[in-house]
């Protein structure tokens, strides 16, 4: 798996991010699209899930 660099990200007054383009494209997501988020020590980590 190639390492994508990290980006600077700025959170918005409601609490929103961005996922930046180019982790969206190595992940293979699309608007609509639904993730899981969870916190891993000091970490918060986003994993992409499917729905059926």
């Amino acid at each position: 798996m190639s390492e994508i660099p990290e980006e600077l990200v700025k959170i918005t007054s409601g609490g929103t991010i961005s996922i930046p383009r180019q982790f969206r494209k190595y992940l293979e997501m699309q608007k609509g699209d639904y993730v899981k988020v969870g916190l891993e020590g000091d970490h918060v980590v986003v994993r992409k899930v499917k729905i059926s």
